[in-house]
């Protein structure tokens, strides 16, 4: 793994988080290189803020903050870790990283951004950029160039104004934007929609995933989760917009349920989703974090998770595998870890490995999900 980002006589060492023994995958991309290569060739004076989105793990972070006054918003709780450790290990200068549910700067003359993946995040970013911004600074963005599609610059228009785009370079290209849109769409920042075979709303922030229907998943797992007086502590582990949480308190009223995703706008939503569907939230958590880094051991009943299988743009398999240790490590002797995945993942052999092969039971599964219970 390269970890020595060198570009213009100057290196940083950045690291992914959490920092692994055998990690394969660099903590930046060419799209970072381009961003960082066209600010210094554009001599900006010292001490501008700068406004930096989506930072995946601190390379536009660190590099900005040696001669400019940065901002960095992101809505993941282990790229804000890991911005926060690569700051530290590169002995950079202070830089204010904020969540995506807090408020922007009143004022910034540039903003960098790694255009996300999700369209409807972008939308609502570009909206906030016009809203506080308009045309007093300027817009650039970056992604592959095979990402760039023509309706991604219609949004650009739509939502901020004039937009242009660069050459090519190492498969990204750079897209340049400024707020002189005259009469921007109102963009709000919930989606609120109704799910009618669980008698269930259902309202999420733009950046959380699946957020005008109900996954195939999620669809498949309500059915299948238990409500039984034995479970006084519950998890849902990447709860996402806390669907498996409210029907969770639906079927354990009198449990303490904490919902956890390294999402700020997923715990945001679940925590909304619960009030929405008059739920008490007298003995509900909400955390943002790695996993369940911190959780004590062995005090949980019941863990149910539905595990992604990728970290930013990266397909990767230890996310799953560090939620199913993590569940392990909280639960009590005779604890329940129940998990939903596609068949392909292989979660089984996992579980078997972890759990032991007779603690592990097939729930039910159809022809693109199975549902595992491990028993600690």
């Amino acid at each position: 793994m390269k970890t020595e980002l060198s570009l213009l006589n100057r290196t940083l060492e950045l690291y992914r988080y959490p920092k692994l023994s055998h990690d394969k995958l660099q903590a930046w991309d060419a799209g970072d290189e381009y961003l960082i290569t066209h600010v210094e060739e554009q001599n900006f004076n010292r001490g501008q803020h700068i406004l930096v989105l989506n930072d995946n793990f601190g390379a536009l972070s660190c590099w900005l903050s040696s001669q400019h006054v940065v901002t960095t918003v992101s809505d993941s709780f282990i790229s804000q870790q890991g911005i926060h450790a690569n700051l530290a290990h590169n002995h950079c200068a202070s830089v204010n990283v904020i969540s995506s549910v807090e408020n922007w700067p009143n004022h910034v003359d540039l903003v960098i951004m790694q255009i996300p993946r999700n369209n409807r995040y972008l939308t609502w970013q570009l909206s906030q950029i016009r809203a506080l911004y308009g045309d007093s600074c300027q817009v650039i963005a970056v992604n592959k160039a095979k990402e760039i599609h023509s309706s991604t610059l219609k949004l650009f228009e739509k939502h901020l104004g004039h937009t242009t785009t660069s050459l090519a370079w190492k498969k990204h290209r750079l897209v340049f934007s400024q707020g002189d849109q005259p009469n921007p769409p109102h963009v709000e920042p919930y989606t609120t929609w109704r799910v009618e075979e669980e008698a269930m709303t259902l309202s999420n922030l733009p950046n959380v995933y699946s957020g005008e229907s109900l996954d195939l998943g999620a669809r498949f797992f309500l059915p299948h989760l238990p409500g039984h007086a034995k479970y006084h502590d519950i998890i849902d582990l990447g709860c996402g917009n806390g669907v498996l949480s409210v029907k969770l308190r639906q079927l354990n009223p009198d449990a303490t349920i904490t919902s956890v995703d390294e999402s700020y706008m997923a715990v945001e939503s679940a925590k909304n989703n619960i009030l929405l569907n008059h739920l008490s939230n007298e003995k509900a958590r909400f955390v943002a974090n790695n996993c369940l880094d911190g959780f004590s051991a062995q005090t949980q009943d019941l863990v149910v998770c539905n595990p992604p299988f990728h970290q930013q743009q990266a397909i990767t398999d230890h996310i799953a595998w560090q939620m199913f240790c993590d569940a392990k490590h909280v639960l009590r002797t005779g604890g329940e870890l129940l998990v939903i995945g596609n068949r392909h993942l292989g979660y089984d052999k996992k579980l078997e490995k972890l759990f032991g092969k007779r603690q592990v039971k097939l729930v039910a599964t159809n022809a693109k999900f199975v549902i595992l219970q491990a028993t600690k």
